[in-house]
């Protein structure tokens, strides 16, 4: 699934086609995503402008004119991308792709003011898309509960260390769980803590405040170079032009399973252990 980079990275790649500009039409192929979509989507969103264009953990938020707020959720596979007309496009210098012939999978399509189209295509559909007051966004079920922005100023080493004193879970875990802090998923948790020396199984209790503080200003680089990069692809993902993230050419522990640790004068072998489910990737003979 898309984390904090990759959605950041999709958001500001649509901010040029639709921020400040008007929705000409949109167009709703389907009832339901991952949950039903709103009633009259489409009439609600036709004619209306994109007033702002935020992020909140993995969400986008489109701030619409008529007072509501657009909430997309990517899902495992969903994409957001950008066409416009060939020779408009070229000449504008700003797009790719002419608008291609319908696909199977594009389950709603705007048309904004300066005919660029923003297609939403989910072959899963486990994405989602919903309608909510904006004055009430930040309290939509699907938002309310999560935690501080890792690269906001709510989030730093006097609540991190506040909200990890005296849990007895793995620190991978503790740093995965949204109400803890937003957008952080299981490839830039494994990336910090390798940064950080810290073992992934380690129980979050029991790390000292210095090292759990060291832990936030690694969260904002690693994100940081991630969002620089595009983000990561890795199966579906996809950037707003259609281009794919580099991150991964960089990964030092993530997905790297039998091969050698990258940190100097470090013997280690990668290790893969299976956390809640997920891969964690770290080495033993650096990470404790």
């Amino acid at each position: 699934m898309p984390e904090l980079p990759e959605v950041e990275t999709v958001r500001r790649g649509l901010a040029p086609v639709m921020e400040g500009r008007t929705i000409r039409l949109a167009t709703v192929n389907r009832p339901d995503l991952r949950w039903p979509l709103p009633e009259r989507m489409a009439e609600r969103l036709t004619g209306q402008a994109v007033t702002a264009l935020r992020r909140r953990s993995k969400y986008i938020l489109a701030d619409l004119s008529s007072g509501e707020t657009l909430i997309i959720h990517l899902g495992m596979s969903g994409r957001m991308l950008i066409s416009a007309p060939g020779e408009s496009a070229r000449m504008q210098g700003k797009f790719h792709h002419d608008h291609p012939a319908p696909q199977k999978h594009d389950h709603v399509i705007l048309d904004m003011e300066g005919e660029a189209r923003v297609t939403f295509n989910d072959a899963r559909r486990f994405g989602a898309m919903d309608l909510t007051p904006t004055e009430k966004a930040e309290d939509h079920w699907l938002i309310r509960d999560i935690g501080p922005e890792p690269l906001g100023n709510m989030f730093d080493e006097a609540y991190l260390r506040e909200r990890l004193k005296g849990r007895n879970t793995p620190v991978k875990s503790a740093l995965l769980d949204q109400r803890l802090v937003a957008g952080l998923g299981n490839i830039y948790v494994c990336e910090v803590l390798f940064r950080a020396g810290i073992s992934p199984v380690r129980k979050a209790g029991r790390i000292g405040a210095e090292r759990v503080s060291s832990l936030v200003p690694l969260i904002r680089e690693v994100l940081g170079e991630a969002i620089e990069a595009g983000g990561s692809s890795l199966r579906d993902y996809r950037q707003a032009d259609g281009e794919l993230g580099y991150f991964q050419h960089t990964f030092r522990v993530y997905d790297r399973k039998g091969g050698p640790c990258v940190r100097p004068g470090c013997t280690g072998v990668i290790r893969r252990v299976v956390q809640s489910g997920r891969s964690s990737f770290y080495c033993p003979d650096c990470q404790h």
